[in-house]
C-alpha cells in the first residue's frame, strides 16, 4: 500500500510520499484494525475466467486473502517489508514480491487481472498506467477499491470530525484511467465490519495521516475517540463496535 511517487520539490508532493512512506512502523496495527472487504467486491472486479492475478499495494494481505480463497493464483507486490512480513505469514499461498504500481516485478503480459485495494491514491499514474498495462495481458482487468466509513450514520460523522480536525486525506474513488485502459465501470457495497474497541483504535492508528502526527498531538487524537466511545449513546458500554462502510469500485479493461 505504500507507493512512493518520483521525486519532486513541492510540499504537498513531499508530504504525500512522507505519508505514502509510513505504513511500515505500524503494519501490525495495519493488520489488526482495517477492515476486510465484502466478497461481492471481489466478485464484480475480478473475472470469473481469471487465473493469475497480481495483488499491487497488498499490504499485510486484507485483499489478498479473498483473492487466494476465491481460488486464484495470486502473485503480492508491496513495497514496504514490514507489511510484507504480515502479509506472507497471513497468507502464506500468495507468492509475495518487492515493488511498487511504477515498478512491477513481473514479465510483460503475464496475469490475467490486476487489483489495488486502499492503494490507487499512492500512484503517480503517468508511470503507473503504462506499467500496469505492460503486465496485463490485452483484454486484462484493473479493479481499484475504496473502504470509506459510512459518515451517514451520525456517530462516524462524529469520528470523522474528530479525525479531520488533525488531518484528512481526501481520496478520488473513482478515478479516471488513461488509454489504453477503457470501458471504466463503478459500483458500491454497503457493509457492516463488526470490530472490538482495540481495533477501532489499530485502525485509526493505522492511518497514514496518523502515523506521521507528534506524539502529543497523536495522544490527543486517540483520547478525543476514547471520549467519543465512552459518550455517545450508540456506543457507550458496547464490547462490539459496529462500522458501516461504503466500497467503491472501479474497474476497467487494457484495450
Amino acid at each position: 500500500m505504500t507507493y512512493v511517487a518520483p521525486v519532486t520539490s513541492s510540499a504537498s508532493e513531499q508530504q504525500r510520499r512522507q505519508h505514502a512512506a509510513s505504513f511500515g512502523a505500524a503494519a501490525q496495527e495495519y493488520r489488526r484494525g482495517r477492515p476486510s472487504y465484502p466478497r461481492q467486491a471481489v466478485d464484480w472486479l475480478v473475472p470469473a475466467s481469471a487465473t493469475t492475478v497480481a495483488d499491487l499495494g497488498a499490504g499485510t494481505g486484507k485483499f489478498t486473502e479473498l483473492l487466494v480463497a476465491a481460488g486464484f493464483d495470486v502473485i503480492a507486490v508491496e513495497p514496504s517489508e514490514a507489511m510484507r512480513e504480515q502479509l506472507t505469514e497471513v497468507v502464506p499461498a500468495a507468492a509475495v514480491h518487492d515493488g511498487t504500481a511504477e515498478n512491477i516485478p513481473l514479465a510483460d503480459a503475464s496475469v490475467d487481472a490486476i487489483v489495488m485495494a486502499q492503494a490507487w491514491h499512492w500512484v503517480d499514474p503517468a508511470l503507473g498506467i503504462p506499467e500496469i498495462a505492460r503486465v496485463l495481458r490485452p483484454g486484462g482487468t484493473l479493479g481499484l477499491i475504496w473502504n470509506i466509513r459510512d459518515s451517514d450514520e451520525p456517530w462516524v460523522a462524529e469520528l470523522d470530525e474528530i479525525l479531520h480536525h488533525h488531518s484528512r486525506q481526501d481520496l478520488d474513488t473513482a478515478p479516471s484511467l488513461a488509454a489504453p485502459f477503457a470501458h471504466v465501470e463503478r459500483a458500491e457495497f454497503r457493509w457492516v465490519h463488526t470490530m472490538g474497541r482495540q481495533s477501532l483504535f489499530d485502525m485509526i492508528a493505522s492511518r497514514s495521516y496518523v502515523i506521521v502526527l507528534p506524539d502529543a498531538e497523536r495522544a490527543d487524537l486517540l483520547r478525543n475517540v476514547a471520549e467519543l466511545l465512552d459518550s455517545h449513546p450508540d456506543l457507550a458500554d458496547h464490547d462490539e463496535i459496529k462500522l458501516p462502510y461504503v466500497t467503491r469500485c472501479t474497474r476497467a479493461v487494457r484495450a
